[in-house]
């Protein structure tokens, strides 16, 4: 089902105010890799907000997000300060990964290596 243009405007909202959020908990940089908020899509009734978070150069994934959903109380506070004007209710929050970064470097790799096969193919 397409998004309303309601769902769309408040996800961009939280999601400008969640990366201005995680920049301040010092979320944004962490263990030499950079997080960051890749989009944030909200439930009909804009109740739920699924929250991708886009990871580079991070490790341990799983375990950055268990440390970000411990802090996810303090999160919905700031958030809720911060949109509490636009908003009936702040929306529950859930946290995915989004591997689009990964998947776009997986996919270079790959074209780069059909490009060696191929030339080196041609020089033989």
């Amino acid at each position: 089902m397409q998004e309303s243009k309601r769902q769309k405007q408040v996800g961009q909202l939280l999601q400008k105010e969640l990366s201005d959020i995680f920049n301040r908990m010092g979320f944004n940089i962490l263990e030499g890799g950079m997080i960051s908020i890749s989009s944030v899509r909200l439930t009909p009734d804009l109740l739920e907000a699924r929250v991708y978070l886009s990871m580079f150069k991070i490790a341990d994934t799983a375990g950055m997000i268990l440390r970000i959903k411990e802090r996810m109380g303090e999160i919905k506070k700031e958030l809720g300060n911060r949109v509490g004007k636009q908003l009936r209710r702040v929306p529950e929050l859930s946290l995915f990964l989004d591997d689009t970064l990964e998947y776009v470097f997986k996919m270079d790799e790959l074209f780069k290596k059909i490009k060696e096969d191929d030339e080196g193919k041609e020089n033989k």
